[in-house]
């Protein structure tokens, strides 16, 4: 490859290799030059005052959409736009934050640092990679020269770029974390945790063993403990929501789209000489292949029409589970699996196993003597799921039913209707209706059956429809009159994930909390369609009173009480065992002594669990002593460690680099999350997206 084809070839490599925050940074520090040529101001949203502009906005989602199909070879789909969306705000709020910091701090890169880095014997990955022979070695010469070459300004001011905002990054990085530090004690007490083994024995003198009703509470004992422990009855802002949703489902007209366009894929096979294959490449939701398949695996229909096609015929188009498809039949082969074909009917309505039997047994004299199996079964079965095909309950192997039930399907005759047969959910009466050991070998062409464009507006139209009368007329009252199922949300709190049975939309979300009660939106777009809510519920901010917590508040008052009375229990069984832990059930019999096995601190025995008192307790008591009580989360413990693995000075020196390395790594993630969730929630953040996008 030349060195022109080399460097230009790099562009994309930019773009795809660096990430959100590079393009987004691009974007960010370019957004005046639209104002300067005069383009429009409209802005959906500011970051402490910087404010970001449609235009600027659309050009960082339409950038990472090419990142990412670039990456994945897929497209984001219009159902996952609004989640896409929300990332890539995320994203673009976070560098512009730290872009932000970075000018407060003043921190910058001068020219000459990129030029060392770019320079240096070992340049970033993304810029050498394409000068690297197929034994990995990294051609400098050849690197050199495309880097001076003239005709390759464009890509290399690229290159700079990034290189600058990534030393930026690096640079405000190491300053937040310069104080960052692991001592020697955090590095030991990490070692002692992987390593140390402990055998101990324990009684545990549990609260759930005293009544509840040996335990006196005054109103006085009720005031002190809500008095004193506010901030356990705190209340967060609440909001509920009346909802409608208008699903996007594919209508019948989208349907026969699709099944239309497979006839017309059908008619051109009949004079074009086109692979299958090559159809399916062209035409198919899904990819190709060639499947033997058992009869279970097809529709009913597609069933029928194989045994009765030759080898090499296209058979279709079918409607399936997954849409309508194009079946070549390519043949049959035999198989050692058996497969049925039946229909039932279930009794089961009655109070008695009698009353059942006899009616199965009227109903079965009624088909002997002519009655329409489905007709009957659609009316008396009581399994609705097949009832409403007519008892049809399609093909199924063995093991698939109850044994009663495999039993009769698989040695009955076909066409035959069998007498009623119990199992566990009441009495059959079954018709075989087929039987094969076949499999077919086929390849598909399958096209999906999606709401089309002018479903989706129409569902839009309904929403915006029923949003205008209900605004006018009232939300339930044109709920009922349109026959539109109102669900109501329980109370939701903003900072919740999602919301309930609506899911995760920060565009309704912020309605719910920026509007006041009883208000009705406009449509929101979904994953699953349009949404239509009204504020029906608010609660405020604030502490719940006594009254609305007193019966949490006793519950809470006895629970801390039984601590008391198990610390006072624990305390006099020690006293009286002088030493000897396996005394203790003769002293109290409803306390019993157990051992915890072989465990480590950082994976405690799952008798104990994450009893943190109790492990941090056992790593130093001394070995065969018992313990002062030691509080859990269901009593008191007292402790005897049977066996400790000594601290080893030597497999500490050995490993005491690579714990602090580790250590240090995930004290350093941890703070630069929570800077960054500090930066954000102290940021002036307007986000006004839902004005553009729905």
């Amino acid at each position: 490859m030349g060195m022109m084809a080399k460097m230009r070839s790099l562009t994309p490599i930019f773009i795809i290799g660096t990430g959100a925050f590079f393009a987004l940074f691009m974007i960010v520090s370019n957004s005046d030059i639209m104002t300067i040529f005069g383009a429009r101001s409209n802005n959906v949203g500011s970051i402490n005052g910087k404010e970001i502009s449609y235009q600027d906005f659309n050009k960082a989602v339409d950038t990472e959409r090419q990142n990412q199909k670039a990456q994945t070879g897929k497209d984001i789909s219009d159902d996952n736009m609004d989640q896409f969306r929300d990332q890539v705000w995320d994203a673009l709020v976070t560098q512009t934050l730290l872009q932000q910091e970075i000018q407060k701090m003043g921190i910058t890169v001068s020219d000459q640092e990129i030029r060392d880095v770019i320079l240096s014997d070992n340049p970033p990955q993304f810029l050498k990679q394409n000068f690297v022979d197929s034994t990995g070695k990294f051609n400098k010469q050849l690197y050199m020269r495309a880097i001076y070459d003239p005709r390759n300004s464009k890509p290399l001011l690229q290159a700079e770029d990034y290189i600058r905002q990534n030393l930026l990054n690096q640079k405000l990085q190491s300053m937040l974390l310069a104080s960052i530090s692991i001592g020697e004690p955090e590095v030991k007490r990490e070692f002692i945790n992987q390593n140390t083994k402990i055998d101990a024995q324990y009684a545990l003198i549990g609260i759930d063993q005293i009544p509840d009703s040996t335990i006196k509470v005054t109103d006085e004992d009720l005031k002190n403990y809500y008095n004193n422990n506010l901030d356990k009855f705190q209340i967060k802002a609440q909001r509920k929501l009346k909802y409608v949703l208008f699903k996007n489902v594919a209508s019948a007209e989208d349907s026969a789209t699709v099944k239309s366009n497979l006839e017309s894929i059908l008619t051109e096979t009949k004079t074009d000489t086109t692979s299958f294959k090559t159809l399916v490449n062209t035409y198919s939701s899904t990819p190709y292949s060639k499947d033997t398949l058992a009869v279970n695996a097809f529709p009913a229909e597609a069933i029928d029409k194989f045994d009765n096609a030759k080898p090499g015929s296209i058979i279709g188009p079918i409607a399936s589970q997954e849409g309508y498809v194009l079946y070549h039949y390519l043949g049959s082969v035999e198989s050692n699996q058996p497969m049925v074909r039946a229909s039932h009917i279930l009794i089961n309505q009655f109070g008695s196993d009698q009353q059942n039997y006899d009616e199965a047994m009227k109903v079965y004299n009624e088909l002997k003597a002519g009655a329409n199996f489905a007709k009957v079964a659609s009316q008396v079965s009581r399994d609705p799921g097949s009832a409403a095909r007519g008892g049809d309950l399609g093909w199924f192997g063995k093991g698939q039913m109850v044994p009663e039930f495999d039993k009769a399907a698989f040695s009955g005759k076909v066409g035959e209707i069998q007498k009623p047969i119990k199992t566990n959910f009441g009495y059959h009466i079954i018709e075989v209706t087929g039987k094969t050991n076949k499999k077919y070998i086929v390849e598909r062409l399958v096209n999906t059956i999606e709401p089309s464009v002018s479903t989706k507006d129409d569902n839009l139209n309904s929403a915006k429809d029923f949003s205008y009368l209900a605004n006018k007329d009232g939300f339930e009252k044109e709920a009922q009159l349109m026959n539109y199922r109102a669900l109501e949300t329980p109370a939701f709190t903003k900072d919740a994930y999602g919301i309930p049975g609506i899911g995760s939309n920060k565009n309704i979300m912020n309605f719910a909390f920026d509007k006041s009660l009883n208000t009705i939106s406009d449509p929101f777009k979904t994953q699953e369609g349009y949404v239509v809510v009204k504020i029906s519920g608010e609660i405020k901010e604030g502490v719940k009173s006594l009254d609305q917590v007193k019966a949490m508040v006793k519950a809470l008052v006895i629970r801390e009480k039984k601590f008391a009375i198990a610390l006072n229990e624990a305390e006099s069984i020690k006293n009286k065992i002088g030493g000897d832990l396996t005394k203790v059930s003769s002293i109290d019999p409803k306390v019993t002594v157990n051992e915890t096995g072989t465990y480590t601190p950082n994976t405690p025995a799952p008798s104990i669990s994450f009893e943190y008192n109790f492990i941090d307790q056992s790593k130093t008591l001394k070995l065969n002593t018992v313990s002062n009580p030691v509080k859990g989360s269901h009593g008191y413990f007292l402790i005897k460690v049977l066996q400790r693995t000594p601290f080893d000075s030597t497999a500490f020196a050995n490993q005491e680099s690579t714990i602090r390395q580790n250590l240090l790594q995930a004290k350093r993630n941890i703070f630069l999350s929570e800077w960054i969730a500090a930066l954000k929630k102290n940021a002036k953040i307007v986000d006004n997206r839902q004005l553009y996008f729905q």
